[in-house]
């Protein structure tokens, strides 16, 4: 019986040949936690009276969330962080570097391998070729102690994907498309391994980000084969020589296999307050928006500044509207600096935040006031998400954030 991706990257990492359902102990490669979880990971890491880490050099702890801090209690909990960092030899992320996801998948996860995570969208690194997923903080302490989790394998559902998008149509929409279609627990404990022509063509910022939602389905992971163009982005990143790839056997045992025409994906949208009501664009053009947020790790990378860019250049962003721009790195805030794409920005009277969460998560930055309506380029919109629980946000691609943007209300042209 064949293997999937997912089932071949754990047997090499189990050191046995494992199959969906079975429960397994895996070595890890990398372990990563942010300013939200990693506290607790900590306390519970110094619970188990480890003198050391296993692999410090392979644990990240990014402060990323409340970056920089708003509060004194989270200036505190970066302080355990920083502290635990010097006292292990762990790797810090701090203020400024960026969104943890982002982060990893330019420095820190190759082909391969298996990275944990305290977060729920450690999947954007199985864009990659990796297996990465998120746990919570004690299985993550453990992983870091030990060098090894225990998970169950996860069934696999292919989504092969054919043909081209129409003009302006982003993977983001294709995301949401898909979850609109499977619902927002349709793939719970799958791992999602996507594949097909459209697929083999997008270039790694768009693999990221379908990657990164994997979990909006309830998903495990969200797998792809490394490929020339991983190669090429690994290149670029300085570390070509972490190239390798797997392949899933052509008779792979899958639980479900979906198809989807690319040309059939609108401009989608997700509405208040789940992210599988989804509805095309052109279904929502009466709803005026107060805020327009492009960032995070689903859609804050270069390339995705640079569709908002070619749509604003030129222009000037509705005066009803506040747009918030936050690039996911220090390095995609120095390209956009280079390219001037951030001149683009202020001259559309957008407002630049440092590299980091932002809004996304309601700490700090850009949160709604009472009634208000936000639509963003993040991967939730659940009641409260953006600080707010009497705001209303809508999830759309950096090609509808734009226009949405000039227009004050939500279109795609």
């Amino acid at each position: 019986m064949g293997l999937t991706l997912a089932e071949k990257i754990i047997s090499k990492h189990a050191g046995k040949e494992v199959h969906a359902g079975e429960l397994v102990i895996a070595n890890v490669d990398v372990c990563a936690v942010q300013d939200g979880t990693g506290p607790l990971t900590v306390q519970e890491f110094k619970k188990l009276g480890k003198e050391k880490l296993n692999n410090p050099e392979r644990t990240i702890l990014f402060i990323d969330h409340a970056s920089p801090s708003p509060r004194k209690e989270l200036s505190n909990t970066h302080t355990v962080l920083r502290d635990f960092s010097k006292e292990y030899g762990a790797v810090l992320s701090d203020v400024g570097a960026g969104v943890c996801h982002q982060r990893l998948v330019e420095t820190f996860v190759n082909p391969g391998e298996i990275l944990v995570g305290a977060d729920s969208h450690t999947c954007t690194s199985g864009a990659l070729g990796a297996f990465a997923t998120g746990m919570g903080s004690t299985d993550i302490a453990v992983a870091m102690a030990l060098g090894k989790t225990w998970l169950k394998v996860p069934a696999t559902f292919k989504i092969e994907v054919s043909g081209k998008f129409r003009p302006g149509i982003c993977s983001k929409d294709l995301m949401l498309h898909l979850i609109g279609m499977i619902g927002a627990d349709g793939a719970t404990y799958k791992a999602l391994e996507f594949c097909g022509e459209t697929i083999e063509n997008m270039e790694m910022s768009e693999r990221f980000t379908l990657a990164n939602m994997a979990v909006e389905a309830g998903a495990k992971a969200g797998l792809f084969v490394a490929d020339e163009k991983t190669r090429a982005f690994l290149k670029s990143r300085g570390r070509e020589d972490k190239f390798s790839t797997l392949e899933p056997d052509e008779d792979a045992v899958y639980e479900r296999i979906i198809k989807i025409n690319a040309e059939d994906v609108p401009h989608t949208v997700s509405c208040p307050h789940t992210v599988d009501n989804t509805k095309p664009v052109e279904y929502l053009k009466d709803v005026k928006v107060d805020q327009v947020f492009v960032g995070t790790c689903t859609n804050g990378r270069i390339e995705d500044l640079r569709i908002v860019a070619d749509i604003l250049k030129g222009k000037k962003v509705n005066p009803d509207v506040r747009m918030l721009i936050c690039p996911a790195s220090k390095d995609v805030y120095l390209q956009a600096l280079d390219e001037g794409l951030i001149t683009i920005f202020v001259e559309a009277n957008a407002t630049i935040l440092p590299p980091g969460c932002g809004p996304c998560v309601g700490v700090h930055a850009g949160t709604l006031a009472d009634g208000e309506v936000c639509l963003a380029t993040q991967n939730r919109n659940f009641q409260g998400r953006m600080g707010n629980t009497n705001g209303f946000i809508y999830l759309a691609s950096p090609y509808v954030a734009a226009y949405t943007a000039l227009k004050g209300y939500i279109c795609a042209d």
